[in-house]
């Protein structure tokens, strides 16, 4: 039977960092797709493979399958290089960025001072690595660097400049004492000596665009047609015209070609041996114990009975919005829009959505080598037939509309029910996101509906008539067009609209009937910023306030149920105290989401920000997570869904989702399980806050020492509390034990905990 656990290839002892700090932590896990294998490496009947996202190590013998990612040790995500040495047990991790992991029994060490070329603007991509001893190979877009890896610092650059215009390495290798480079131009090398920095002096041994190479016993290179082994300066064909090598591997005994979904093996003297096929492109290959192991671009490494081992994970990293359910389902679409959330993000790949169905990630055969152009915005179970999933189709092709589909438990795979065309014209009627109500009536937002021929520029409504089975579309009196996926609240449907400066509130009246529908508008003459081009979020909270993200700022309508139905409702910004002076918060950001958790605190997402965690009314912030200080895979997250039975926070990119274990969960107006950690709090080892939950909504809070001598009192509001270990007068409690005695608001339910403090 597989294993598997979230251990990370037995090196996170310690974290050992440059330029960076620690960013992980027991709280974050990640959700990635380890599908798409860039390089493998054997090391002793063990496979280490570099996903798109982070590392997997998967043990033949037993099956087990470990993993290392941002969540739990590196410091990037976009993985495009990676090497392995098994004799010193050091890894190295490139990325799109530019950056290195150097991965070793002691820990993870970050490096960002790639050496840069004066006057070089093009990308800093990590082309390939190749560790020989303790020196690694590193080729980069503008030639090779030779990297340290004892000393994790960079010693020599090669630049190659030739009349100014910089030329890729595209992979290199130290064979020797000689560095071997593959380019677009030919296979380029020069000594390890002082003239190594000056291309000039570097030696073109055969002129042609080669792309690969590797070196063990013998050295290897390839066009994407040939491959040659190289011996005293003769380059000698394989005896084998290839359609396209991915990649050339070199073992101790043989030749490993990749040619696209065949994996062809040759002795080191170029001698045919055995051939391969995994039914699917690969990436990279590998010999272990004389069986062929094939790093796949979708299904993680397979072997020759096509069995496949991987991290579990979605399909692909893709994320744009999260639907949550119980039982720990989950339902990720993939889509996106970009020119003011107005034109549909072109994926080559056409990922649809990924279904998690609370044990393992389930991905449809629907989706796979479709010709419909799918742009999934939104993904939804519907809450009278969980077994059927909705999902919108945003595109300008054909194909836009509304899909239904049913999921099959025996064949873990969904089967296609029906497809609803909204309107033939295909620049109308684009459909965003769905809600439910709480009758189980389903909804979905629609960008620009209404009369064409007037330009289609109304907000529009699409109500799922189960009797039919069709959809009945409402245009509004809004003019915006454009629309975000709607939140549910009061009877009523509240959407955001990203091209014009209002927010839409749709009464639908609790009936079929589009007669007696009434809509609302919230803008910037109600209190919406004046310099906003539109808003894109929305969450409403437990005292019924509407929390409004717009692409210039927040905005807070009380009551909001009753305000919108006002003459004139009065949205307000949130204002701050900042260096004594009063600054309105988040002023002239653009909030691409915000959630409420169970002890109505807030999740903001800012474009290009990251994500704020704030207090109930936004005055306080209490964690403010970014790209370069948490797990974030970016710092432009487009989605965050709460669980507020559990307090898991999950975050969606267009990079890959991460979650946070959050601290509230499950807040009621009694206590739940209240725990207090770390305890013991040993100075040496812990230097923060001691946190406390499992509190009721409100808590009044004393901690006493054991004399009963009362050292500090608070009230706490949301579920949980930090406590600085300082008594009233600001300064640290002295080492002993203490006594947290408390009630909840009106004193009907008590608890009690301790505390000891090692200082």
């Amino acid at each position: 039977m597989k294993k598997f656990s979230i251990i990370s290839l037995g090196i996170l002892a310690s974290l050992q960092l440059v330029n960076a700090q620690t960013i992980s932590s027991k709280k974050w896990s990640d959700l990635f797709s380890y599908n798409n294998v860039i390089a493998m490496k054997e090391d002793n009947g063990k496979i280490v493979a570099a996903a798109e996202n982070g590392l997997f190590y998967y043990t033949i013998s037993t099956g087990e399958i470990t993993k290392l990612s941002k969540a739990n040790g590196l410091h990037e995500i976009k993985i495009t290089a990676f090497d392995y040495n098994p004799q010193t047990k050091v890894g190295l991790i490139g990325y799109q960025n530019g950056s290195l992991d150097v991965v070793t029994p002691d820990g993870v060490t970050y490096v960002v001072d790639i050496p840069i070329a004066t006057g070089y603007n093009g990308s800093k991509k990590i082309n390939h690595i190749s560790i020989t001893g303790d020196k690694a190979v590193v080729s980069v877009g503008y030639g090779v660097s030779i990297f340290d890896l004892k000393k994790k610092e960079f010693n020599d650059s090669a630049f190659f400049l030739t009349a100014g215009v910089y030329q890729a390495s595209n992979e290199a290798v130290l064979f020797g004492n000689k560095v071997y480079s593959v380019t677009n131009t030919g296979l380029k090398t020069h000594e390890m000596n002082t003239t190594f920095p000056v291309f000039t002096t570097w030696v073109t041994e055969m002129p042609g665009n080669f792309t690969h190479i590797d070196s063990e016993s013998v050295l290897t290179f390839s066009s994407p047609t040939t491959s040659y082994i190289y011996n005293n300066g003769i380059s000698t064909p394989i005896g084998q015209t290839f359609t396209n090598v991915h990649d050339v591997v070199v073992n101790t005994n043989n030749i490993i070609v990749t040619d696209k979904a065949r994996i062809y093996s040759f002795n080191t003297n170029g001698t045919a041996g055995t051939v391969s096929s995994f039914g699917e492109e690969c990436n990279t290959a590998t010999t272990v114990g004389g069986r062929v192991y094939g790093g796949t671009i979708l299904s993680g490494i397979k072997n020759e009975t096509n069995n496949t081992f991987k991290p579990d994970g979605p399909y692909l990293n893709y994320a744009y919005k999260l639907s949550l359910y119980d039982n720990n389902q989950i339902l990720v679409s993939s889509g996106g829009r970009e020119a003011r959330f107005n034109t549909a993000i072109n994926n080559p790949k056409n990922p649809g959505f990924y279904y998690f169905n609370g044990m393992e990630w389930i991905y449809s055969s629907y989706f796979v080598g479709s010709t419909t152009s799918f742009n999934v915005l939104d993904a939804v179970l519907d809450p009278a037939s969980p077994d059927d999933v909705f999902f919108t189709n945003y595109t300008l092709t054909t194909g836009r509309g509304l899909y239904k589909m049913k999921y099959n438990p025996s064949s873990k795979d969904f089967d296609f029910v029906k497809y609803y065309q909204l309107s033939p014209n295909l620049v109308f009627y684009r459909p965003v996101g769905f809600v439910s109500d709480d009758q189980n009536n389903l909804f979905a937002s629609i960008a620009y509906t209404g009369d064409v021929n007037a330009g289609g520029q109304a907000t529009g409504i699409a109500s799922y008539d189960r009797a039919t089975d069709g959809f009945i579309i409402k245009s509004t009196s809004s003019s915006s067009g454009a629309a975000q996926k709607p939140l549910y609240y009061e009877n009523m449907l509240w959407i955001p609209t990203p091209r014009l400066n209002n927010l839409l509130v749709y009464d639908y009246k609790k009936t079929p009937s589009i007669t007696d529908d009434v809509d609302y508008k919230l803008d910037s003459g109600d209190g919406l910023p004046s310099n906003a081009g539109g808003s894109l979020s929305i969450a409403i909270d437990k005292s019924g306030d509407a929390w409004i993200g717009t692409d210039s700022g927040l905005r807070i309508l009380s009551n909001a149920a009753t305000a919108i139905k006002e003459a004139n409702p009065k949205a307000e910004p949130i204002v701050i105290e900042q260096n004594g002076l009063g600054e309105e918060l988040f002023r002239d950001l653009q909030i691409l989401q915000i959630e409420t958790d169970a002890g109505d605190h807030k999740w903001v997402s800012i474009d290009g920000g990251g994500v704020y965690y704030l207090s109930a009314d936004g005055q306080q912030t209490i964690k403010h997570f970014t790209k370069e200080n948490s797990p974030l895979p970016t710092n432009s997250i487009t989605d965050i869904k709460v669980d507020r039975k559990t307090g898991k926070v999950y975050f969606a990119s267009y990079d890959g989702i991460v979650v946070y274990q959050g601290d509230v969960a499950d807040v009621t107006s009694g206590f739940g399980n209240v725990l207090v950690y770390p305890n013991p709090v040993v100075y040496s080892n812990f230097k923060g806050k001691v946190t406390i939950k499992g509190l009721a909504e409100k808590t009044n809070i004393r901690i006493t020492d054991v004399a009963g001598n009362v050292v500090h009192s608070a009230v706490a509001r949301g579920g949980y509390y930090e406590w600085d270990l300082n008594n009233m007068r600001g300064t640290r409690v002295a080492s002993g034990i203490y006594f947290v005695l408390m009630t909840n608001e009106d004193g009907s339910d008590k608890a009690t905990a301790k505390i000891a403090v090692v200082n």
